[in-house]
């Protein structure tokens, strides 16, 4: 059985919890590292990401 965490200084109910989501969270961290994948730049994700959004907004309008 997991020790359970104090909800004031954790988001997680066990030990076991947080540990499991520390290892996920390191192993997605490290393959965003090891992506050999061009980087994009801040301005251009946000362009494209404002571009969707439009896009979806203007096909919601037209339902």
């Amino acid at each position: 059985m997991s020790t359970p965490l104090d909800p004031i200084v954790s988001e997680f109910e066990t030990q076991e919890q947080a540990e499991s989501y520390e290892r996920w969270f390191r192993e997605r961290i490290q393959q965003s590292l090891d992506d050999t994948r061009s980087n994009v730049p801040h301005d251009e994700a946000m362009a494209r990401v404002r571009a969707m959004i439009e896009s979806r907004k203007r096909r919601h309008a037209t339902s």
